[in-house]
This record gives structure tokens, sequence and C-alpha cells, in this order.
């Protein structure tokens, strides 16, 4: 580091410093660079952005408070996975307080946050052709922004925010999982444009959410599931070195 450098990092607000290794960190997490598991060095974190270990120590904190940390003994901090369960009932409470906070957002969506929610949906489906899924999860999350981000109760919003939190791990690879789920939701986010352009009620337009984001959760653990029984499957299947051990 340069002495200018370095004056400058003794120099910059604590706050800001810390503001800088929470949005650096959260970002490693969701885009995948930090996967469930990784084990985050403060003293590594600290040197590759250039500042202490006291604002990536603060920054840590905070992410561990939004569920995408978790601290093991003898171990440290580590990026946290979500379980079945845990995505389960994450799944459930984000389909209830979203639908909610689509339902009241929707007499205040203008013709604009159409046109821009729109826009984002036809980026979705040209993703499609390529499958990308982190830019498809990415964009995903900005389409549904828009249409729940204009909610008048700030307490649903927030539980919102924190679902879409607690689910980032996990999230960015969803889609991964369940590809053929992605071309359906973009159909289903085109039908709920209609409802909310059309002028529905606010529970047409909930529970249009709550199908939309419970078909994700479905699709997803039909996959899980799946995946269990084949693994068990295998399991049973006598192998070679068995057979020779029974003889």
């Amino acid at each position: 580091m340069t002495e200018l450098a370095s004056a400058a990092e003794d120099t910059a607000p604590a706050d800001s410093k810390s503001q800088q290794a929470y949005t650096t960190v959260k970002a490693r997490i969701v885009d995948g660079a930090y996967p469930p598991g990784y084990r985050l060095v403060l003293a590594k974190i600290a040197d590759d952005l250039g500042v202490s270990v006291v604002p990536v120590r603060e920054a840590i904190r905070r992410l561990e408070a939004e569920g995408l940390v978790t601290f093991q003994r003898n171990i440290g901090a580590t990026v946290a996975g979500i379980d079945p369960t845990e995505y389960l009932y994450t799944m459930q409470t984000l389909s209830l307080v979203e639908g909610a906070a689509t339902a009241l957002s929707a007499p205040l969506i203008g013709a604009a946050d159409i046109a821009r929610a729109r826009a984002v949906n036809e980026e979705l489906r040209a993703c499609l052709q390529h499958f990308d899924p982190l830019r498809f999860t990415r964009l995903n999350q900005d389409f549904h922004a828009i249409l729940f981000e204009r909610c008048p109760n700030p307490h649903i919003l927030d539980l919102v925010h924190r679902g879409w939190n607690r689910l980032a791990s996990l999230r960015s690879s969803t889609f991964r999982f369940v590809p053929g789920r992605a071309r359906a939701s973009v159909e289903e986010h085109e039908n709920l444009l209609a409802l909310i352009e059309s002028g529905a009620d606010a529970d047409a337009v909930e529970r249009a959410a709550r199908a939309h984001r419970s078909a994700t959760l479905d699709a997803y653990l039909a996959h899980a599931g799946t995946h269990e029984e084949q693994a068990q499957e295998r399991a049973c299947e006598p192998t070679h070195e068995s057979a020779l051990d029974h003889r």
C-alpha cells in the first residue's frame, strides 16, 4: 500500500470502511464467489480491501444478523447455507409477506413501473436462450422489487427484504437446480403484470403473487425429494465389493 493510500485509509471514516466491507462481502456471497460453508478469514478480507480488521468484523456482524453468515466454534465466521427445512419455512413466509406487499403496492404502481417491470421480464425471457441462473436470479429480484417496493407498510417491506436476504446464498443456485421452473416463472410474471395493469382487486393480486412464489418452492422441493430418493436407491444397490464380502 502506498503512503498516500495508507494515509487515506487511516483518515477515512470508520463507518464508510465498514460499509465498504459489508457491500463487498455480501456481493461475493450473493454471486456465489463465497459459497455456503466458505470460511471468512477476516485478516485476508481486510488485506484485500486495504482496511483494518475492525470494519470487516463489523461488516461480518451485520451479515450474521441478516442470516448470511454463521459463527462456528473453533472455525469462526462461515457463509451460511440453507437446509431444505429452513428453505421451506423462509419461502412460505416470503410467499405471505411478498404477496401482501405486492397487493398493497398494486394501486400505487403506474404505467412507468409496469413498463420497467415488463422490460426486465423480457430480459429474463432472453436469458432463457443461454441460461445463466445467477443472472436470471438477479433479474428476477429486480422484477419483483418493482412490484413490491411501493408498499406503504414499512414493516411488511422490511420482512420482504429480510426474506430475500435469508435466501440470498441459496437463491444464487435455485434456478440451476430447477431450470424448467424459470420459463414458467417468466409467463407467471406476465400474468401478474396483466392483473395489476387491469386494476384487479388486492385479493386477486395477492393470490397470484403467493401462488407464483409457492410454485418455485414446490418445484425446488420436488427436485430435492427426487434427488434424495435417487441417492437412497443408489445406497441400497449392492456393489461388487459387498458381494465379495458375503462370499
